[in-house]
């Protein structure tokens, strides 16, 4: 896809010129006249670079429109000016200018500024990408059938532009082939836009995924990008979709279908190109029986179904599982542990309805609270006990794990357990374990997502 770049720019001749010498190095180019009319091109597209006069004969000048940019939009900017001084170059740099660019425009000097502002741009987004992938990058792990199996379906939809549903029970790594998919797909190198469908509230999510303008509703101070649009040329993951709203999901299959839609108080049209993933733990066939999900989005959806197997259909795994976390957890300094093979052994006589996120919670468990190194079945019978917030101690007590940590500590710990504990006595449901523990759902996930009981 041809990079974009905006000319705002009031003289038409320099508007045409700038145009053509874009279209001769075969990027994309759109204009304006006037620094409103280029804000109003920002918000309604993606947009890759900006190529803002400085001397604008309206109501808004060049410096003052930079400003607005660089607040609302991130891409650099290059300032052009007829009657440019040492002094208004400072200036622009200051207010976040990319480069400064005389007229008459030199055709050499223009493409080297835009050259070297997309490769900064690059270079920005590629050091953001690592930031957030600073670490060992989570893999799917094992070698059973059922995951060599998924493997290979990851690796043919992939490169593909095909639309993912991906199933599964809660905790066994839907969000985890999500990634996997994004790493190996033609959009690698930008972020895979994420939305937790079950954690907005109704009433706000439509501002979430198309964005919303500038007071169009109590608290919309400023205008807002949505999820759709940030994902414009790349993938949008949306994250438990089976729990969202019949309304919300009639307007979600109108964009999904026509790839435009409007911000939520504006009546601009904006056209995307995105490839969604889609994950969700429900039965959708028979929510789609019993009026709760719409059959129409259901095959929008389900172009390749993956599906992500229970860590009880794959036990033999458990072992690559245990270690690939054990090394996660040294790296954020916690202390080795290592397992006796009756120890696996006694892992894969349960039957982990939690799947791998209760494995990974357990094992973190037992590195804090297992003063032994070695971990052998007697710790893992122990530490297990299902249907206790915490494990039996030689001498009887449950308080006895706790005793060797500080408050603080042992308060996260003993809580972090007590949700997960409830949260797997129903069955994952989130609304459920909310009403019988006294606490409002958003405030339940808000907890369990910190605890990284849930992603």
């Amino acid at each position: 896809m041809s990079k974009r770049i905006l000319i705002i720019d009031d003289e038409i001749s320099i508007r045409e010129t700038l145009a053509g010498i874009l279209e001769d190095e075969g990027f994309s180019s759109i204009a304006a006249s006037s620094a409103e009319e280029g804000l109003d091109l920002l918000e309604s597209m993606n947009v890759d670079l900006v190529l803002l006069d400085i001397w604008l004969g309206d109501n808004m000048d060049g410096m003052t429109a930079l400003e607005k940019i660089r607040e609302r939009f991130n891409m650099p900017v290059i300032m052009i000016s007829g009657h440019g001084t040492i002094e208004t170059a400072v200036q622009a740099t200051r207010k976040g200018a990319f480069d400064f660019v005389e007229k008459p425009l030199s055709y050499d000097k223009i493409i080297l500024a835009i050259s070297n502002g997309l490769r900064f741009a690059k270079l920005e987004q590629e050091n953001r990408l690592l930031r957030q992938g600073t670490g060992e990058k989570p893999v799917l792990t094992g070698n059973s059938p059922c995951i060599r199996a998924l493997q290979k379906q990851i690796q043919m939809v992939a490169p593909t532009d095909a639309w993912v549903l991906i199933r599964g029970e809660h905790g066994t790594g839907k969000e985890l082939v999500a990634q996997s998919i994004h790493r190996a797909s033609k959009s690698c190198d930008q972020p895979m836009i994420e939305v937790n469908c079950a954690a907005i509230p109704e009433e706000l999510i439509e501002s979430e995924l198309f964005g919303h303008e500038k007071g169009s509703f109590t608290g919309a101070h400023i205008s807002k990008r949505g999820k759709f649009d940030q994902a414009d040329g790349g993938i949008l993951f949306l994250d438990e979709i089976g729990d969202m709203s019949l309304n919300t999901q009639a307007k979600i299959l109108r964009i999904l279908q026509e790839q435009k839609f409007e911000r939520v108080g504006g009546n601009k049209t904006i056209k995307v190109n995105v490839r969604v993933l889609a994950a969700t733990n429900k039965n959708l066939e028979e929510a789609i029986e019993t009026g709760k999900f719409r059959a129409d989005l259901f095959w929008r959806l389900n172009v390749v179904p993956i599906h992500v197997p229970p860590l009880r259909d794959r036990l033999e795994d458990i072992p690559l599982l245990v270690e690939s976390m054990v090394r996660s957890m040294v790296n954020k300094g916690l202390k080795r542990k290592e397992f006796t093979q009756d120890a696996y052994q006694a892992m894969m006589e349960h039957q982990w309805p939690g799947n791998v996120r209760e494995l990974r919670n357990f094992i973190e468990r037992l590195a804090i609270m297992c003063q032994e190194s070695a971990i052998t079945a007697v710790h893992i019978r122990l530490f297990l006990n299902p249907g206790q917030g915490a494990p039996p101690m030689g001498n009887g007590s449950g308080l006895a794990p706790y005793l060797a940590m500080d408050y603080k500590t042992a308060k996260r710990f003993f809580e972090k357990e007590y949700l997960l504990h409830q949260l797997l006595q129903n069955d994952n449901n989130i609304s459920k374990t909310a009403e019988q523990v006294g606490l409002e759902r958003s405030h339940l996930h808000k907890k369990l997502k910190t605890f990284e009981i849930i992603q």
